[in-house]
């Protein structure tokens, strides 16, 4: 993209499954962003949604030039997706939001208020989330496992709806895991931050792409990604088990030479032969999983692949 147009706001927004939302989308958004500056661009990422985004994004490019487009050539994810649109715009400012018009377009003029005071980062904080009970109480969840792994001590009502800094995005892009979160880098780079609170929209039309399946496997992926934690707790938790099983053999030699009462049987061994090789099971699972994520990383593939733009 041409660094030469003195963008002052870039807006990136991954696309997938809310092609009837992009008109409405893209008119808050310009009616929101030109209240800051005439200098602005969006850029509208489609992660190959089944739908025809790609045909309505193309369109609403040939429409205003400052609406830009980028085809993925297969589904990468969310947060891939996201570091596709980091790479190619150019303002001093970006904001990323999703399409679904639960994050507001409205609500960036806070944003860049609050950030002339001093912040390279400011996020939105959902005062009163618009999603379902079963969301609502996944995302608690999550985030009360990934602050106790990772020892942080982030807010679920957080999420990745706010205006960064160049700067931070610069830092963002160094890192170029496979498995990502573009939140979650943003905290690991550092720099100055702030929650602002905003208004939650509901969901424009349609429904969240996110099964709890999927959920899972994302915590699952965000949580190994980030934290050592879970081999650290099998190791103490080993430590634990041959500690009592120390104890309890100390207890059953005495029994049997002070009060001559015979060892019992089968059933105590079989329940403790099965715990353990449960126990063993899932420690060797985990050491798996991050050895898979090694894998993964080294074989350095490609965080997305570009089928086509529309600049």
């Amino acid at each position: 993209m041409d660094k030469g147009k003195n963008i002052h706001i870039s807006a990136v927004i991954p696309v997938y499954g809310n092609d009837l939302v992009l008109d409405e989308l893209c008119i808050r958004l310009k009616k929101a962003l030109s209240s800051i500056t005439n200098k602005f661009e969006i850029l509208l990422v489609n992660d190959a949604s089944p739908d025809n985004a790609w045909h309505k994004i193309t369109l609403l490019a040939q429409q205003d030039n400052r609406i830009k487009g980028i085809n993925l050539s297969r589904n990468f994810g969310q947060h891939n997706t996201i570091t596709a649109g980091l790479d190619y715009v150019s303002g001093d400012w970006v904001v990323v939001l999703d399409c679904d018009l639960q994050d507001q377009p409205e609500e960036i003029t806070k944003f860049y208020k609050k950030a002339q005071e001093g912040y390279n980062v400011v996020v939105g904080r959902r005062v009163n989330r618009k999603d379902n009970i079963v969301t609502k109480l996944t995302s608690k969840l999550f985030y009360v496992v990934f602050n106790y792994l990772t020892e942080q001590q982030l807010d679920n009502r957080v999420a990745n709806f706010g205006i960064y800094s160049r700067k931070v995005i610069n830092a963002v892009k160094n890192y170029r895991e496979k498995d990502r979160s573009f939140g979650l880098l943003v905290v690991l780079v550092g720099f100055s931050r702030v929650a602002i609170d905003i208004e939650h929209g509901c969901r424009f039309r349609g429904r969240s792409s996110y099964t709890f399946n999927k959920r899972v496997n994302l915590a699952i992926d965000h949580v190994l990604s980030h934290s050592n934690k879970p081999l650290k707790l099998s190791i103490k938790l080993g430590f634990c088990i041959s500690f009592v099983s120390f104890l309890y053999t100390i207890l059953l030699v005495i029994k049997y030479f002070s009060f001559a009462e015979p060892v019992s049987g089968w059933t105590s061994i079989m329940v403790s032969i099965y715990f353990l090789s449960g126990l063993l099971i899932s420690v060797v699972g985990i050491v798996g999983l991050y050895v898979g994520k090694i894998y993964s990383e080294i074989k350095n593939r490609p965080l997305y692949i570009v089928d086509d733009t529309t600049f």
